[in-house]
C-alpha cells in the first residue's frame, strides 16, 4: 500500500469514527442551563404588568441570573436600573445648565435648573426605595412590617416619578429649541424607566409577604 493510499485509508477511519461519536449524543441536548430560558419568560411575563414592556424586558433580561424568577429580586434590579437613568439624567443636566447658552431667554434657563433639583430629588427618592428594598426579608419579619416596608417604597418611588414628570413639565412654556427637545426626550425616557420599575413594584407588594 503507498502513502497516499494509506493517508486516504486513515481519513476514512477518522470520519467513521467521529459520525459514530455524534450518533452517541442524545438529539435533547442542551447548550446551557434550563434556568436561563425560564427566568426571561418569567421577566416578560412580569413586564406586561407595567406601561413600557418591551423596555422593561430588554433592560431586564440581561439580570436574569440575579433575578432568577423572584419577584423581589426583579422589583429591586428595575429599582437599580431606574436609578442610574435618574443619576445619568441629573448629571447630563447639570453640565448643561453650567455649559448652555440661552441668551435673553430666562426661561429655558430657569427649566433647566429646575429639572436639574427635580431629578435630584427623585435620585435620593429612588435610592431610599433601594435601601428599603434591601431590608426586607429579614429573620422574624411579619407581614405588618412587610406592608410597612412596601409602603414606603411605592410612596418613594411614586414622588420619584412626580418629580421626573415636573421636570418636563417644566418646558412646556419654554419656545421649541434644541435644548428643550434633547432634555425632554432624555427624562421621557428616565421616566418610562422609573415607571416600569414602579409598577413591578406594585405587583410585588399586592403578593405579600414572601
Amino acid at each position: 500500500m503507498n502513502l497516499i493510499a494509506q493517508r486516504r485509508l486513515l481519513l476514512s477511519l477518522l470520519i467513521t469514527t467521529l459520525l459514530f461519536h455524534l450518533r452517541s449524543i442524545p438529539a435533547t441536548a442542551s447548550p446551557g442551563p434550563t434556568s436561563q430560558p425560564n427566568t426571561t419568560d418569567y421577566i416578560r411575563s412580569s413586564c406586561g404588568a407595567t406601561l413600557y414592556p418591551e423596555i422593561c424586558y430588554y433592560s431586564l433580561s440581561s439580570y436574569a441570573s440575579a433575578i432568577q424568577q423572584n419577584p423581589a429580586n426583579l422589583a429591586r434590579v428595575a429599582i437599580g436600573l431606574s436609578l442610574w437613568r435618574a443619576r445619568r439624567m441629573a448629571a447630563y443636566v447639570s453640565n448643561l445648565s453650567r455649559e448652555a447658552d440661552y441668551g435673553s431667554d430666562h426661561r429655558a434657563s430657569s427649566a433647566l435648573h429646575d429639572c436639574f433639583s427635580n431629578f435630584g430629588d427623585a435620585v435620593d427618592e429612588i435610592n431610599d426605595s433601594l435601601k428599603q428594598m434591601r431590608q426586607l426579608g429579614g429573620a422574624g419579619s411579619s407581614t405588618q412590617a412587610f406592608r410597612f416596608q412596601m409602603s414606603n417604597v411605592q410612596t418613594w418611588m411614586s414622588a420619584a416619578l412626580t418629580d421626573e414628570e415636573t421636570c418636563t413639565d417644566g418646558f412646556e412654556d419654554v419656545p421649541d429649541c434644541a435644548v428643550k427637545s434633547e432634555v425632554c426626550n432624555r427624562a421621557t425616557q428616565a421616566k418610562k424607566f422609573t415607571s416600569n420599575a414602579l409598577a413591578l413594584v406594585n405587583s410585588y407588594a399586592a403578593k405579600g409577604l414572601p
